[in-house]
């Protein structure tokens, strides 16, 4: 009688663990925008699990416009590059250089890109958020919209010919500066990002 009242126990917490972890699971997906995109490993080309994502970051506009759209909108919006520019100092400049010309992992400030699908918005996401290969990790220690701010201020690192640029629409190109070591950016430049006072760690 003991035994059977221990196994009974055991499964009873195990139903209440796995129930549990359900219940985790789909208030985590709950709490995503809706999203039309595709997106997918890098690597492996399985579905991107956003449930990972942290649950700070995830329902902002520009989060919200991004899953519907695959653009990132913070491109080119001088509020938000600040933000991105130290979010890649403390996250990425390790292995791809202080200004994006590469050390461990590949250069990003150029027109060459390891994965191809990197001159889209989306597939730059996928690479950041899912990982790729070597000892390039996924980026889970990122929130969704400090990777969209990272994804923009490597899109302003860029040097080269804005003919090879297909994230920047016609009107980025023709107001596109190349980037200069030393740029600084207005503390109240208008902008999606302008209200933003999370604390950028």
């Amino acid at each position: 009688m003991k035994k059977l009242f221990v196994s009974l126990t055991l499964l009873t917490c195990a139903g209440v663990a796995a129930g549990g972890a359900w219940w985790t699971s789909a208030r985590a997906a709950a709490s995503l925008p809706p999203t039309s995109l595709d997106l997918r490993n890098t690597d492996t080309g399985e579905p991107l699990d956003l449930s990972m994502a942290q649950e700070e970051g995830r329902d902002t506009p520009g989060v919200r416009k991004f899953f519907q759209t695959g653009v990132d909108p913070y491109l080119e919006d001088k509020s938000c590059l600040k933000k991105g520019e130290v979010i890649y100092l403390e996250a990425c400049s390790g292995c791809h250089g202080h200004v994006g010309e590469g050390k461990i992992g590949p250069g990003l400030n150029d027109d060459y890109w390891t994965y191809p699908k990197n001159e889209t918005d989306q597939g730059l996401f996928e690479t950041i958020f899912g990982g790729a290969r070597a000892q390039m990790g996924p980026h889970y220690d990122l929130t969704l919209d400090e990777i969209l701010k990272v994804m923009a201020w490597v899109r302003h690192l860029y040097k080269d010919d804005v003919k090879h640029a297909p994230w920047l629409t016609d009107a980025q190109k023709k107001n596109f500066r190349p980037f200069k070591v030393g740029e600084k950016f207005p503390e109240d430049a208008p902008g999606m990002c302008a209200a933003d006072k999370t604390h950028v760690r």
